[in-house]
């Protein structure tokens, strides 16, 4: 059974720790297996590629890598800033929902 991640696809997040530390941005890819997320503008890698149809030149090109999970941390909708994140039961449709743990907004 794979444990349960308080962060998705399309969160925005800020980094806590490390190299990139404060910058902020969209998660475009969460891998599991690993514990990663990438960021989108964030942990930018240079990858030599050959040339192909899609980049005929070739050359270098500006990439994300992914960062740990426990480096990055989401941010609140209503403050901008990061808080943690904790799970309830919505009133209204029944459902678990997560929910800033700082302000105490649902999160979308």
């Amino acid at each position: 059974m794979q444990k349960k991640l308080n962060i998705k696809k399309g969160d925005t997040v800020m980094v806590i720790a490390g190299e990139n530390k404060g910058q902020e941005g969209r998660i475009l890819e969460v891998i599991r297996k690993n514990d990663r997320v990438i960021v989108e503008g964030v942990n930018l890698v240079s990858r030599h590629t050959k040339p192909n149809a899609a980049n005929p030149q070739g050359g270098i090109v500006k990439k994300e890598a992914s960062i740990h999970i426990s480096n990055v941390m989401l941010v609140d909708p209503g403050t901008g800033k990061p808080t943690r994140v904790g799970r309830k039961l919505n009133e209204t449709s029944n459902k678990l929902v997560r929910y800033a743990k700082k302000s105490g907004e649902e999160i979308k």
